[in-house]
């Protein structure tokens, strides 16, 4: 665990959301956090008052004639029980977009220094309060897009990844430390012996990482959503299908052909796991300009989609631009859907079954509402049996740790293919090393500054 970092300027940030609110809450942490609120503040000596107390008062501008910028209420929470393990001082203003800056600019023209993006955090980190994986935790948390999302980011932030980190890393530290002793007191022990022991270890914590890695696709759906494509050629009712699952008009629905003319983005959840739904332009030979780079943009989105839902328009007959997504979308996941079944149909399942296969067809009417819940149903079994019942919130939830897993999973492997091969001990300790800091690496206990000052940026000013 990292030691606490002592020499740290003091830091200052707006916490809340910028724009016109309820309230605003400004937020410092360092050394000189309560000093520095005790020059601006007019009501109670806050260096004098218990830690975790609200306090009432004004801020005012002391370079100013003392001049009442606000009302506000002001927390003091002492070191070391606080976010970052620094003092911290949240001043709780009017949520006025301009009242809120002129605090904050009072703060820094006091002797507090801007915060950089997501620096609580990181201090939190550094002054080992939370670990890497607890870090990102905290960005899930924020940006979680359902509750089962939520439930797993607050189970990661209660430290339970780390925990199974540590346990694997605690199981090769306790065969490193054998090989140590084999290494340099031979006489008490035996090379094979030893040996055996580094590739049982590795059998057995390769097949916990293995555990762990069968999370991760499961882990990035619930922290960014599937990307659903909505395709099809104009009017088939895209738009209007986008609209019904976000129960809103997000998008123009008009008899007009070619009114979408970009992709446009929204979230919905699905049996509680979030959908990135992409509405795209109806895909057609055109000349006019615009509509034909939102072709184009649609195209891009089918490849990089991973479901696509083809809508197909059962009043008119099967056309050439049919066949042809039918055909482009083929090697995806897709669900066929066959919409306007309320009017007198022109294509039927019939119809559309000698193309695809009979199980990809969906009929609906999304003026009727009708098939919309089966809709649901069929993408949740196709990509989340189980993930919406399942008690285990124990996942990968973030690119960086699959990566970091995957190494360390391969270093175990050199490890069991050096023992079959008769390497020496020591030579096979390395590849044991390399995945014990690899596993490190996750939680941040042997993470190169460099990685560490990316993964904070990320975060958002305040956090």
């Amino acid at each position: 665990m990292p030691n606490r970092v002592t020499e740290y300027d003091t830091i200052a940030a707006i916490s809340t959301p910028p724009g016109v609110g309820a309230i605003s809450i400004v937020r410092m942490s360092g050394d000189e956090a309560v000093d520095i609120a005790n020059k601006l503040f007019k009501g109670k000596d806050l260096t004098k008052v218990a830690t975790h107390t609200m306090n009432y008062g004004h801020i005012i501008d002391p370079d100013n004639d003392n001049e009442i910028v606000d009302e506000v209420m002001v927390t003091i929470m002492r070191a070391p029980r606080t976010y970052t393990r620094e003092d911290i001082v949240e001043i709780n203003c009017h949520g006025g977009i301009v009242v809120t800056n002129r605090i904050l600019e009072l703060l820094l023209a006091n002797g507090a220094r801007a915060a950089e993006p997501g620096e609580f955090t990181k201090r939190a980190f550094l002054n080992g309060r939370i670990d890497l994986t607890q870090a990102e935790s905290i960005e899930d948390l924020i940006d979680a897009k359902s509750d089962r999302a939520r439930q797993v980011a607050v189970d990661q932030l209660g430290g339970n990844l780390r925990q199974a980190i540590r346990d694997l890393r605690d199981d090769i530290m306790e065969v490193m430390g054998k090989v140590e002793v084999n290494i340099d007191y031979p006489e008490y022990d035996e090379d094979q012996i030893t040996l055996d022991l580094m590739k049982k270890t590795a059998l057995d914590v390769k097949q916990r990482i293995a555990k762990l890695l069968a999370t991760a696709q499961d882990g990035e759906v619930l922290r960014d959503g599937l990307a659903t494509a909505l395709v099809g050629r104009p009017n088939v009712g895209k738009s209007s299908l986008l609209n019904q699952l976000l129960h809103q008009d997000k998008a123009i629905v008009t008899d007009v052909a070619g009114t979408t003319r970009d992709v446009l983005e929204e979230y919905v959840n699905v049996n509680n796991i979030p959908l990135k739904l992409i509405d795209t332009a109806g895909i057609r030979d055109t000349e006019d300009k615009v509509e034909k780079i939102g072709v184009e943009r649609s195209r891009k989105a089918i490849v990089q989609a991973d479901l696509v839902l083809l809508l197909i328009d059962a009043s008119t007959p099967l056309t050439a631009e049919d066949r042809e997504l039918i055909d482009a979308t083929k090697d995806k996941a897709r669900i066929v859907i066959l919409n306007k079944i309320d009017l007198p149909q022109k294509t039927t399942v019939a119809d559309l079954s000698k193309l695809v296969d009979r199980d990809e067809i969906l009929p609906i009417s999304v003026l009727n509402n009708d098939g919309i819940d089966a809709l649901k149903q069929r993408i949740s079994a196709m990509f989340f049996s189980g993930i919406e019942n399942s008690q285990n919130n124990l996942m990968i939830t973030s690119a960086r740790q699959t990566a970091l897993f995957k190494q360390a999973s391969h270093s175990l492997d050199n490890v069991i293919n050096s023992v079959d091969a008769g390497m020496p001990i020591d030579l096979v300790q390395i590849d044991f090393t390399n995945c014990w800091e690899e596993l490190g690496e996750i939680t941040g206990d042997s993470s190169p500054d460099e990685m560490i000052n990316e993964l904070f940026s990320r975060f958002c000013l305040g956090k």
